[in-house]
């Protein structure tokens, strides 16, 4: 029974609070997919799970994200 767990940051889609539905059913799809040909894995016992997190509890490079897309404008 596979358990995935994609985060994404709230960012991005129409309205800038992060995937569109249509762009989650596709990772929803894609990662089932790629289970079931790469593992054989039962779709049906495929669980995958999208996250959204907020820029600003998301770090890299000593920095929340805000602060990174911030200094890129």
């Amino acid at each position: 029974m596979p358990y995935v767990n994609i985060k994404v940051t709230r960012e991005g889609g129409p309205d800038g609070t992060g995937p569109t539905p249509e762009e989650k059913r596709q990772l929803i799809s894609g990662v089932t997919d790629l289970l079931q040909q790469v593992l054989n894995k039962n779709p049906a016992t495929t669980f995958v799970v999208i996250d959204e997190v907020p820029l600003d509890n998301w770090g890299m490079e000593g920095r929340q994200v805000s602060q990174i897309r911030a200094a890129q404008t």
